[in-house]
């Protein structure tokens, strides 16, 4: 069983990190051909390409600029450290143990507009490169053309190498990034967990709750060892609760009335 989850626009790469463990990115070499092409954009080009600010296009030029490989624990951090945003906030990978760590290795996987793919103790340098970006390079118009079929290939040769007979992808990740994988030609049953929250007198999704609801879950699986989807049901951290009448076998929906 594999988790995808999103990557994050937020970074650290200031905390210490108690591991000294790391592996290397499957598609450094991908990252680096679109790399040398951002590096040949101004700080203006970048603004507009990506639609922020004067303050992060000028940091985001400066990242691309000392972008370079080998990776190493010097000048790059563990992709599962170094993103800050909700969903990581969820999954609170600080405290994970050995056994943790390992679990993770082998069953969370980080979709990205760079990396392509990343394993948590996959090393990254800063970077700041969305899925929905109409950047991209060889002509294509957009990294989802990029990266093509590639991303979906290697989670196949994943599922491969499992020994359960059910593969199973529990889809955590926002549609951006899942938009990065073709569904139809993924070797597994999808699962995607919906998280639904009490507003103004409705249950409905709330995408800062979502987000940080799909962190906790993907921590769930890591600290719990779940290998099987129907174990999915038990989960109710955040005050969240499984809710039959609205779920289906690959979309279980989970309510709370009341945020924590």
């Amino acid at each position: 069983m594999l988790i995808v989850v999103s990557p994050a626009k937020s970074l650290d790469f200031e905390t210490v990190v108690k591991t000294k463990r790391f592996s290397e990115p499957a598609f450094l070499s991908e990252a680096a051909e679109l790399v040398n092409g951002l590096k040949k954009l101004h700080p203006e080009e970048l603004q507009e390409l990506m639609g922020i600010s004067e303050a992060l296009a000028a940091e985001n030029f400066s990242r691309y600029s000392n972008w370079s490989i080998p990776f190493n624990l010097n000048n790059a951090r563990q992709a599962i450290f170094a993103f800050k945003g909700d969903v990581y906030l969820g999954l609170k990978a600080e405290t994970f143990g050995t056994a943790e760590l390992n679990f993770a290795q082998k069953h969370l996987r980080i979709l990205s507009g760079l990396y392509g793919v990343l394993r948590p103790l996959d090393l990254m340098q800063p970077y700041r490169l969305e899925m929905g970006s109409s950047f991209a390079t060889r002509g294509k118009k957009n990294l989802y053309e990029f990266w093509d079929c590639k991303l979906t290939e290697a989670l196949n040769q994943e599922f491969e190498r499992e020994k359960q007979p059910r593969k199973v992808l529990i889809n955590l990740a926002s549609n951006e990034y899942f938009g990065s994988l073709d569904s139809k030609a993924l070797n597994a049953v999808i699962i995607a967990p919906v998280f639904k929250d009490w507003v103004n007198g409705k249950y409905r999704v709330v995408s800062f709750f979502a987000k940080r609801a799909r962190g906790e879950m993907a921590a769930y699986i890591i600290k719990n060892r779940i290998n099987s989807p129907t174990k999915l049901k038990d989960f109710d951290i955040g005050g969240y609760k499984f809710n039959e009448e609205e779920s289906t076998n690959n979309g279980p929906v989970f309510k709370r009335k009341q945020k924590n």
